[in-house]
C-alpha cells in the first residue's frame, strides 16, 4: 500500500516521503480501515510518540495523520461494536501508525460510526479538533450556561469548535488571535474578538474559562483573567502560571465513541461546522503538508478518491 512516512525528526515535514508499505493486519480488538481521508495536526512531528513507542524504542519509519475516516475491511479477534463495510471515523493511538496511508489498523474503541450523509473529508477533520474542544469545555472546564469563555486561536481547527460548542451551551465567547482571523472567528459565532497583535488582552476583563491553544506569554497573562472558581485549560502544555483563585488544567485529548457521536450529530443537523483549511490527495500530500503560506483550519488528505 502507499503511505506517507517520516524518518528524520530534525527534518520535520520536509522529511516526509510517499512510499510503499506492507498492509497492516488486525490484532486483537483491532479493525483494519481502508482510509478515505486523514486529518493532519501541525504539531504531530513534535510529539515524542511519533518517533518512539511506549518503551521509548525507535519506531520509524512512522506514518502520521492520527485522524481518519474510512471503511472497515477486517476485524481482529474479539472486536465488537463495528462491522465489515461500516463507515467509521476517529483517532489512531499516538504510538501507532496513523491515517496517511491506504490502510491502517486501529483499536475499535477509538472509532465511531460515520453517518452516510457526512463526507469522509468532513469526518476526518472532526475527531481531534472536536474531541479536544468537547473535553476541554465540558470535562476539564466544567462549562455552564451563562459563563464566559476566552478562546485563544478562535479561528483555528480547535478554536472554532470551542467557539461553536461554547455558544450552543449558553456561554459568552470571546475569541482571540491574529488580526487577520477576526472575521472568521466572528463567523464561527464568537460574541467578540481580541486582536492579540494590537489590542490589550487585559481589556477582556475576568472570564470563567480560558481555553488556551497558544501558551507562552499569552497563557501566563490569561491566567490573571480567570475569575475566582474559574479554570485555565491548556492544550499546549502545563501552564506557566495559575489563576490566583482557580484551576489550571493541561490535558491530552482521548478518544471517546459517545462524544464522537455527539459531535457528528451536530454536524448532521447544522449546529456545528467543521473548519477545513486545505484538502489534497495522497500524491500531493508532501507538498500540501509543507505549505509556502499559512493554512487556517484543518489540513485533510484525501487518500481514497
Amino acid at each position: 500500500m502507499r503511505a506517507i512516512v517520516v524518518t528524520d525528526r530534525a527534518a520535520g515535514t520536509a522529511g516526509m516521503k510517499l512510499v510503499e508499505r506492507p498492509e497492516p493486519r488486525a490484532s486483537t480488538n483491532d479493525v483494519v480501515v481502508q482510509v478515505y481521508a486523514s486529518g493532519f495536526v501541525g504539531t504531530e512531528l513534535q510529539w515524542p510518540e511519533t518517533w518512539t513507542d511506549r518503551l521509548e524504542r525507535d519506531r520509524t519509519p512512522s506514518i502520521p495523520g492520527h485522524e481518519l475516516a474510512g471503511v472497515v475491511t477486517a476485524l481482529g479477534y474479539g472486536t465488537t461494536g463495528l462491522s465489515l463495510g461500516q463507515r467509521v471515523f476517529g483517532i489512531t493511538d499516538w504510538t501507532r501508525d496513523g491515517g496517511l496511508a491506504e490502510y491502517t489498523a486501529v483499536e475499535a474503541r477509538n472509532l465511531a460510526p460515520l453517518p452516510g450523509d457526512v463526507d469522509f473529508t468532513v469526518g476526518a477533520s472532526l475527531p481531534i479538533s472536536g474531541l479536544t474542544a468537547w473535553q476541554g469545555l465540558f470535562e476539564h472546564g466544567r462549562l455552564r450556561a451563562g459563563q464566559s469563555v476566552l478562546a485563544h486561536g478562535a479561528a483555528g481547527a480547535v478554536g472554532s469548535m470551542v467557539t461553536q460548542l461554547g455558544r450552543e451551551f449558553g456561554a459568552y465567547v470571546i475569541g482571540a488571535g491574529r488580526a487577520a482571523d477576526r472575521q472568521k472567528a466572528l463567523d464561527f459565532g464568537a460574541n467578540e474578538y481580541v486582536d492579540l497583535e494590537s489590542e490589550a488582552l487585559e481589556d477582556v476583563g475576568e472570564v470563567d474559562l480560558v481555553f488556551d491553544a497558544i501558551g507562552g506569554d499569552i497563557g501566563k497573562r490569561s491566567a490573571r483573567l480567570v475569575r475566582a472558581g474559574g479554570t485555565l485549560v491548556s492544550i499546549v502544555g502545563p501552564s506557566e502560571a495559575r489563576p490566583a483563585d482557580g484551576q489550571a488544567v493541561f490535558f491530552v485529548v482521548e478518544s471517546d465513541r459517545a462524544q464522537l457521536g455527539e459531535i457528528v450529530r451536530r454536524v448532521q443537523d447544522g449546529r456545528l461546522r467543521t473548519n477545513i483549511g486545505a484538502v489534497s490527495t495522497l500524491d500531493d500530500a508532501v507538498a500540501t503538508l509543507n505549505p509556502t503560506e499559512r493554512h487556517a483550519g484543518k489540513t485533510v488528505i484525501r487518500v481514497h478518491p
